[in-house]
């Protein structure tokens, strides 16, 4: 029986090592970018290449070609509420949603952000069970972006928050290091290494593990002031200051079900 297609919207520093892995497991594997110069990129890597751009107005690029013959889609388009930027991200999947209907997609995968869930001053333990109470635009966007997935009847969706995103090219620690002030000395951190981003996607797909909600990161949460400092140190950068006169906010992300289906995760914690 042939593998099922799938779509990835969003082939950037997630999608497109999750492509080359899915494709390496079978699947075959349609890719999005919004840049010309990722098509040839995508296309040598034996990704189906298609410039697509998502936006609060509509859809631009060939769509259709896109999402026609894919079982999954695989959503990874971050909110862009920083800065200067204030997009309607909720508006962009109710476009995307209304597309998804008119095809062949069963399954959708969305990858959001533990940002759903507030950080306070009595560090609580969150799980999946736990309402989301963002305080922050983005988080906001996300959740209600969740929901709108969720609640479509037309197809299937799992929901996967991820804490923050670590990798071989990216570190909290590069930004810290040497600064001072930093707030939340005393937070405990939720992070999640790009690989194991990667293989908990492939789990969720290989288990079917659909019409659920899921948090992902690393089963250790270690002040922030010890680890960005002890990271710092392992890798020959200025140590960071931390501001202990304010009382520290933060949350404890529980990733208890994510190791049910997949529990080799459990090792997760080496990669940081």
């Amino acid at each position: 029986m042939p593998m099922p297609q799938i779509s990835i919207i969003g082939c950037g520093w997630l999608g497109l090592p999750l492509a080359t892995a899915l494709l390496s497991k079978g699947f075959s594997v349609n890719g999005s970018t919004t840049s010309v110069n990722k098509l040839t990129i995508l296309e040598n890597s034996g990704i189906k290449p298609f410039l697509v751009a998502v936006s609060s107005e509509g859809i631009q690029g060939n769509l259709n070609g896109f999402l026609n013959d894919s079982e999954i889609l695989i959503i990874d388009i971050p909110p862009k509420l920083k800065g200067d930027t204030n997009e309607n991200f909720v508006a962009k999947i109710q476009n995307l949603v209304l597309e998804i209907e008119k095809h062949s997609i069963k399954k959708v995968l969305f990858i959001s952000s533990t940002s759903v869930y507030t950080d306070t001053e009595n560090i609580p333990v969150i799980t999946e069970e736990d309402i989301p109470n963002p305080d922050t635009e983005s988080g906001r966007q996300l959740f209600e972006s969740e929901n709108l997935l969720l609640n479509n009847p037309k197809f299937s969706s799992t929901i996967l928050r991820f804490g923050g995103l670590i990798g071989e090219d990216r570190h909290p620690v590069k930004f810290l290091s040497g600064r001072e002030n930093i707030e939340n000395p005393n937070g405990p951190i939720n992070l999640i290494h790009q690989k194991d981003c990667i293989g908990v996607i492939l789990k969720i797909i290989e288990k079917d593990s659909w019409n659920t909600v899921f948090n992902a990161v690393a089963p250790i949460h270690p002040i922030r002031k010890e680890y960005y400092n002890k990271k710092a140190s392992s890798l020959g950068l200025p140590l960071a200051g931390f501001n202990e006169e304010k009382a520290s906010v933060g949350k404890i992300i529980d990733s208890s079900n994510i190791i049910q289906i997949m529990p080799e995760f459990i090792e997760s914690h080496k990669n940081l």
